[in-house]
């Protein structure tokens, strides 16, 4: 089934091209895929789809569209997951200062060497959402407009308004963003919209919330602290797209429960050259830290309009993957696009040859497999080990808040994580965690039982065989966080 649009705006579906079909199994993909829903996706048909090919995040952008739009596509994508059995984790996106354009009477056309002012809406010229922080532009910076378009340099400041020199021949069109590269705005991540859009997502019962343009570490604390302090259980993933995160992106992903490499933002606000650089910067210290990264933006983008990526989007995906990403997204692709389903069946597509590959070929020792660590961690890499050794069908995590799995997970093993959790929250988060399969699980209160119902999961989800071996990690203190001392070698049965 594919997507086209009709003349208002909305999706239409068709018929599926019967050329495409799933490269293999979605149960041995390893690295995740996130999907952003927008109105080619809303239709809980194009969902059920997206779930087929193997969608495992949903991602909300609430950068478009409003709450009630948001709200809907929410509860269908629960929904479908429920229907098909599916481990879903569902994140929203919060919109964070982004400076953008207000509505224009038109396109504005211009050419280099053009005079153009913005300001305060309704009256300025180019009317933009936070003019506030238009004080702060100085004479000589560098201004983008549309992912940088049109480049134009600051010639004068006199708030309300500040005075630009366009740089090239352009077209200047509604709602686009504006990056600042030269200019530091005192200004958090979160405004006061996106307090009430937290307040808004909690509400919806989310799994992951998204911060978006961090600076900082406290950006992340301060989420977090928001997030404590109304009893959510949400994990936050911090955007890294902004310049000044850069100097301090390690502590950025240590203060947070996983990352994003938002390479849209990131692209402009640097030379487009040093993406591809800070990006395997950025997916390395979060395997180190044992945290999920998310690669992000244009990865198939050509998808959009075409039912066929590009050579160069295959390639980029890849490397993701070669490079350990925990997860690769799909953004317009999915959102807006004519072929979402197909998009997202291509890059699982991708996903799966190349950790074959990675299969065939081995994979280097992790840099981090012989420091000093807790307990807990050791345990996990002492479980990968063992599984190696022994030729283990599976690992198997029995855990209660999900840190025992993503700690196996760091070590990214040949063999599936299968993590067995009594907590559908942690089931849910875990979707978005390397090579892990969740499965909800129930209280037990002895280790006896929890061995049972690993050995029950596993076979009836065909992750073993019985007389198959299965290397299991768990607590001798079931149903607690933090109490992994544990690893057997188990004979399924």
């Amino acid at each position: 089934m594919t997507t086209s649009f009709e003349a208002g705006g909305r999706p239409e579906l068709h018929d599926e091209p019967a050329a495409i079909q799933p490269a293999a199994t979605q149960s041995r993909r390893r690295t995740k895929i996130v999907a952003t829903l927008g109105p080619a996706s809303r239709d809980e048909r194009v969902l059920a789809l997206l779930l087929k090919a193997g969608m495992d995040v949903a991602r909300i952008n609430l950068s478009h569209g409003n709450t009630a739009e948001h709200a809907a596509s929410i509860a269908a994508v629960r929904r479908a997951a429920v229907e098909r059995g599916a481990p879903l984790a569902v994140l929203v996106d919060l919109p964070g200062p982004k400076l953008r354009l207000a509505d224009l009477p038109r396109p504005l056309d211009v050419k280099a060497g053009d005079i153009v002012v913005l300001g305060a809406p309704p009256s300025a010229q180019l009317p933009v959402n936070f003019p506030e922080l238009l004080p702060h532009f100085t004479p000589g910076e560098l201004v983008l407009i549309d992912d940088g378009a049109v480049e134009l340099r600051v010639s004068a400041v006199a708030p309300p308004t500040v005075t630009l020199e366009v740089l090239n021949d352009g077209v200047i069109e509604s709602r686009k963003g504006v990056n600042l590269p030269d200019t530091h705005l005192p200004i958090g991540a979160l405004t006061a919209a996106d307090r009430e859009l937290l307040s808004w997502s909690l509400r919806q019962d989310v799994d992951y919330v998204a911060l978006s343009f961090v600076r900082g570490a406290d950006d992340v604390r301060e989420l977090k602290e928001l997030i404590a302090a109304a009893g959510g259980d949400q994990l936050v993933v911090a955007k890294i797209e902004k310049k000044e995160a850069l100097t301090a992106y390690e502590e950025i992903i240590a203060a947070a429960d996983a990352v994003m490499v938002a390479r849209g933002d990131l692209g402009v606000e640097i030379d487009p050259a040093m993406v591809p650089i800070w990006q395997k910067r950025i997916i390395h210290a979060a395997n180190l830290a044992g945290k999920p990264v998310i690669t992000a933006t244009q990865m198939l983008q050509s998808m959009v309009s075409s039912p066929r990526p590009t050579r160069a989007e295959a390639s980029d995906v890849a490397n993701a993957i070669y490079d350990a990403t925990s997860a690769v997204m799909l953004s317009g692709e999915t959102a807006i696009g004519c072929y979402p389903a197909e998009a997202l069946r291509t890059m699982a597509g991708i996903a799966l040859v190349v950790e074959a590959d990675i299969e065939r070929e081995g994979r280097a020792q992790q840099p981090w497999s012989a420091a000093r660590t807790g307990v807990s961690t050791a345990i996990s890499y002492g479980a990968c080990e063992v599984a190696h050794r022994v030729g283990a069908a599976a690992i198997v995590s029995a855990t209660f808040s999900g840190a025992t799995a993503r700690a196996v997970a760091r070590n990214l093993p040949a063999q599936p994580i299968v993590a067995v959790s009594p907590n559908q929250r942690v089931v849910n988060q875990l979707a978005l965690c390397w090579g892990v399969s969740p499965l909800l699980g129930r209280h037990r209160d002895s280790f006896e039982e929890v061995l049972r119902e690993a050995n029950d999961l596993v076979l009836a989800n065909g992750y073993g065989q019985p007389g198959e071996v299965v290397v299991v990690t768990a607590g001798l203190q079931t149903n607690q966080s933090g109490k992994t001392n544990l690893i057997k070698a188990h004979v399924l049965g």
